[in-house]
């Protein structure tokens, strides 16, 4: 089935990346202790989460919503976006036309 998207995908990818990153949790999605997510450089932080939200990107053609972390990212195909939310207090959405 897959995401359908117009954007460029480097683009959606980046949007996606920057949200996962203000959502806590997601180094449990990864395996890593919160201890071992501190150590990594910032840089290192950013490429974990750029292959996260590639894989979840994919993971989301076959899934409705993916659990990561604190967070549910749900795809929403009528309105073609990428929602991630954490209860009332954190909502990103990453457009994907």
């Amino acid at each position: 089935m897959g995401v359908k998207f117009g954007r460029e995908y480097k683009d959606i990818i980046t949007d996606f990346t920057d949200a996962l990153q203000s959502a806590s949790g997601c180094h449990d999605f990864l395996e890593m202790s919160a201890e071992d997510w501190g150590e990594l450089e910032a840089e290192e932080r950013e490429a974990c989460m750029k292959t996260l939200a590639d894989d979840l990107f994919y993971g989301l053609g076959t899934e409705g919503s993916m659990h990561v972390g604190n967070c549910v990212v749900t795809h929403d195909a009528k309105r073609h976006i990428i929602r991630v939310a954490t209860g009332d207090s954190f909502t990103r959405i990453i457009h994907l036309v």
